[in-house]
């Protein structure tokens, strides 16, 4: 078996020119933060105007970047044609509040229920996989505006990303459904109804609305020339493991795989009889490690990333990962 990368990630993304919207996930601490920055600083330095958001609930962005860029669009210091984006998800949590509240009022109006809306909005939104719903609108919103050439996502740990994207197939069909029953309610109410007049009907508005977006979402997150996931793992049993379960459910759902990225490899050239012995067994292990990736990766494996002697903080060191990714 060869253990050698076949097809590098400069060589990928020179390949699809018409690649837009790049997403690294990974196990929890394998470096999806750095890898998606090295890469948004790369194609901002080629020319692109570049868009870095993170969908990660526990953001990292700022500290990586050593600015502010929580709640809104920052131009990044030190990098032309580079962006930033925390996502603020209390704010994108209230305003989704405040959007069910409204079309669940309309609702009881239009059945002559005199309930109020809070109780069903409290209990709408107490689901655990609203701050994942919610923080998926928003990066559909940021996509679909279509103001920047590239777009790089930090996503959650891969369980949590793998439902943020695979929402937009589980919204078509959940809308798909609302609109059939919509659709025979008020078929049913214009039936018994006096006057042939038609009624407004904003909750149907909403639905057909919300399905085409997410009909537009789909289609950006399944198409392979516009779309690339990236697993990050280390040279360890449990990153590679998570991957490699995870690997297979998105081909599945359609979304993409653009490869894999080793992070943190321990340069052995470096290393000698008089190291401590703590780094010859670190290097024993992942060289075993190293093995299962290419035997469960092979062909996909993109870059290759050493474990540096400092921590990657800051445009420069972003810079210098940007060198080893796209090598």
């Amino acid at each position: 078996m060869a253990k050698n990368i076949e097809t590098s990630m400069k060589a990928f993304v020179a390949d699809r020119q018409r690649l837009r919207y790049i997403f690294f996930g990974g196990k929890g601490g394998v470096g999806k933060t750095v890898m998606a920055g090295a890469t948004a600083t790369w194609l901002a330095r080629q020319g692109r105007r570049v868009m870095l958001a993170s969908t990660n609930p526990v953001h990292s962005l700022s500290g990586l970047l050593d600015q502010n860029v929580f709640g809104k669009p920052t131009a990044v210091e030190g990098v032309p044609n580079l962006w930033a984006y925390e996502i603020d998800t209390k704010d994108t949590i209230e305003r989704s509040k405040q959007e069910i509240r409204d079309k669940i009022q309309w609702f009881l109006k239009f059945a002559d229920i005199s309930t109020k809306a809070d109780e069903f909005v409290e209990s709408a939104t107490m689901n655990p996989a609203f701050e994942e719903s919610a923080m998926f609108e928003n990066m559909i919103d940021l996509m679909l505006r279509d103001e920047y050439d590239m777009y790089v996502f930090d996503t959650a740990p891969t369980a949590n990303a793998r439902r943020l994207l695979g929402m937009s197939k589980v919204y078509s069909l959940w809308v798909n459904k609302m609109l059939k029953s919509r659709e025979e309610a008020r078929s049913l109410r214009e039936l018994l109804s006096f006057t042939k007049k038609k009624e407004a009907d904003p909750l149907m508005d909403y639905l057909v609305s919300f399905r085409d977006r997410m009909g537009k979402a789909q289609k950006l997150l399944t198409d392979p020339s516009l779309t690339a996931f990236f697993f990050v793992t280390l040279a360890e049993a449990l990153p590679i493991a998570v991957i490699t379960r995870f690997i297979g459910w998105f081909h599945d759902f359609g979304i993409p795989v653009g490869g894999v990225i080793v992070n943190m490899l321990i340069d052995k050239s470096q290393v000698n009889e008089k190291s401590p012995e703590f780094v010859r067994n670190r290097v024993e292990m992942q060289a075993r490690y190293m093995d299962d990736v290419w035997e469960k990766f092979n062909g996909n494996v993109r870059s290759i990333i050493p474990l540096y002697e400092n921590e990657v903080r800051g445009v420069d060191m972003l810079s210098r990962m940007a060198n080893s990714l796209f090598v």
